[in-house]
């Protein structure tokens, strides 16, 4: 199971929100190039950002603090916030991010998805797909659509999308734990690389995610607290998962 300590990025820091609201933003570093650098000396092999100012500004914001991440780290990093256009997909993929993720465009019109797919290759396009109550949230979570996080995970297997990142809103932030079933009923139903993110809060966390078959997880705010050591958590699930 691939890990993917979690960088947000607002106003150039390096935060956490709660359920992605924008004004429980906590701040654990200005400096986000030296996290992502502590998470790579901790063996991080991938690392998730976004750009949060992005999200809602439906453009790339944090620009300057994404440069200074990829100089920093030599792992392979995928962002996500605000890339709604085949020019902003290229201009990320043109700084040296491996994944773009594309989340309110994929929901408003899955066949720009297949476009950049067809453009860009699948291993450099990931579908975010963001859920509450089961249905798909767009523009920075403030509006939820009538589309399922299933319907929309099929539309984008159609459109040749791999990757998926499912976020649970209610879970995001809360440490209440990921949202298993969901996420294994999309892996089941779709049988694509379904990257769970909100919610992970222990190891038994990640335990239940590995023995469901998830492919992926997202860790965020148990990794600023301290909740999870990202070392140990790397050695029992990815790298004895590729042994």
């Amino acid at each position: 199971m691939q890990l993917y300590p979690a960088i947000d990025l607002k106003d150039g820091n390096c935060v956490r929100l709660t359920q992605g609201l924008f004004e429980q933003a906590k701040i654990y570093s200005h400096t986000p190039a030296d996290m992502a650098k502590e998470w790579e000396n901790q063996g991080a092999t991938f690392l998730h950002l976004v750009d949060l100012d992005g999200a809602l500004a439906g453009r790339s914001v944090n620009e300057p603090a994404i440069r200074s991440i990829l100089k920093a780290v030599s792992i392979p990093v995928q962002i996500g916030g605000g890339i709604r256009s085949r020019d902003g997909v290229a201009s990320m993929l043109d700084l040296g991010v491996k994944r773009v993720i594309i989340g309110t465009k994929a929901a408003k019109n899955p066949e720009f998805i297949g476009e950049v797919v067809e453009e860009f290759g699948t291993d450099c396009i990931v579908a975010g797909i963001d859920a509450k109550d089961g249905k798909v949230a767009i523009e920075g979570w403030e509006k939820l659509s009538c589309l399922s996080a299933l319907d929309l995970c099929k539309k984008m297997k159609d459109f040749g999308v791999q990757h998926i990142v499912y976020t649970d809103i209610s879970r995001d932030g809360m440490l209440t734990g990921p949202n298993v079933p969901a996420t294994k009923e999309l892996t089941r139903e779709t049988g694509l690389d379904i990257i769970a993110s909100g919610g992970v809060s222990s190891m038994e966390d990640l335990r239940r995610l590995y023995e469901e078959g998830i492919k992926g997880a997202i860790i965020g705010k148990a990794l600023y607290e301290k909740r999870i050591d990202l070392l140990e958590a790397i050695r029992c699930f990815e790298t004895e998962g590729k042994g």
